[in-house]
């Protein structure tokens, strides 16, 4: 009786704490949100190369009729916050919010991907505290905005697709595809989660091999020229270079490879799970492996990229060890993180 009495006691004791805990996890991650909306929002238009690109088509938009190569999606929102009145500062701030939107989405899928049942809250904490290091991300914040908003859609859409919610699919799919045309790229990928992991990993091994080797590049020259002038000629930059980007291949693919390399630090009911994302991983990596030789070829990589922060977050979050997933200290890294984007942000650093 005495046993059963004092777990009865503690059992409400531990849910109050665990509250408490998550509620100070969701206060802190709207406090980091909103500083680094305020960030993104108040920069000067020198930080970030398209930063003035994006303010000067915000700033025409009462021009009529208007003309742009953006696609109709990004033109579309803009419009709307441009009719609300917005100014400059606050188109900033609502396209942020908007990435950051895409964060909530697409880690509520993935944790159900994985069928998690523990710690939604320090997931979503140990992501944004990964994204927020990662200079990709800033880069999509104030630079490659459109396909930084997209990019995690691709994400989404494609777990959709893995768990065949071809409804889903299609609406994630389309919408990622009217904030960025490349987006469909990656979902022209997307039949090969039908191969299985094992079939897609030899096929993305043999696509390396070829993009590694330069023989993409004469093959999409044979097979489309129209593909290989839109490669090597849209945004050309003499500061870029173009050809075999080999660090970024090799810097991508260890990325796929360390979910199995510390997979033993994971829970065992999540192990399987986290390796069978690589999948998703893989898929993103093919149209940089197909054209990738181009100029700005990491803005290929942005997804996959962005992707990879979810996949080492919920390697954090459900961690066989207490202490690296223990809220408190994810709690703090976050708070590290946003000092880092800071910088980020302050030095105008893109990639």
């Amino acid at each position: 009786m005495s046993v059963i009495a004092s777990i009865s006691v503690r059992s409400p004791l531990q849910a109050a704490r665990v509250s408490a805990e998550g509620g100070f996890t969701v206060m802190l991650l709207t406090a980091v949100a909103t500083f680094a909306c305020w960030m993104i929002a108040t920069r000067s238009l020198d930080v970030g190369t398209d930063t003035q690109v994006y303010a000067h088509f915000f700033s025409t938009l009462a021009n009529r009729p208007i003309q742009t190569r953006l696609e109709p999606g990004f033109v579309y929102i803009s419009m709307f916050v441009h009719g609300l009145g917005f100014g400059i500062p606050g188109y900033q701030a609502v396209l942020f919010g908007l990435l950051m939107a895409t964060v909530l989405v697409s880690t509520r899928a993935f944790y159900r991907f994985l069928d998690a049942h523990i710690g939604y809250i320090t997931f979503l904490s140990a992501a944004s505290m990964l994204l927020l290091l990662s200079p990709v991300f800033v880069n999509s914040s104030i630079n490659a905005v459109r396909q930084g908003l997209a990019a995690l859609l691709v994400f989404t859409a494609l777990i959709a697709f893995e768990q065949r919610q071809w409804l889903r699919f299609c609406a994630y799919a389309v919408i990622a595809t009217l904030l960025h045309f490349s987006s469909a790229l990656y979902f022209a990928f997307a039949p090969m989660l039908l191969l299985g992991h094992r079939r897609l990993r030899y096929v993305a091994v043999a696509a390396f091999i070829i993009y590694a080797s330069g023989t993409s590049i004469y093959l999409v020259r044979s097979i489309s020229p129209a593909l290989y002038s839109i490669a090597m000629e849209h945004a050309a930059n003499l500061n870029y270079r173009s050809g075999v980007r080999l660090d970024f291949a090799l810097f991508s693919m260890a990325w796929y490879a360390l979910p199995f390399l510390a997979a033993p630090l994971v829970q065992e009911p999540y192990r399987e799970r986290l390796k069978h994302s690589t999948s998703l991983y893989l898929v993103m990596l093919m149209p940089f492996f197909m054209i990738g030789w181009g100029f700005f070829s990491n803005r290929y990589l942005l997804p996959a990229w962005q992707a990879a922060s979810l996949i080492m977050g919920a390697m954090l979050s459900l961690s066989r060890f207490r202490l690296l997933r223990s809220p408190a200290l994810i709690d703090v890294g976050l708070l590290l993180s946003i000092y880092i984007f800071y910088y980020y942000v302050q030095t105008g650093i893109v990639i």
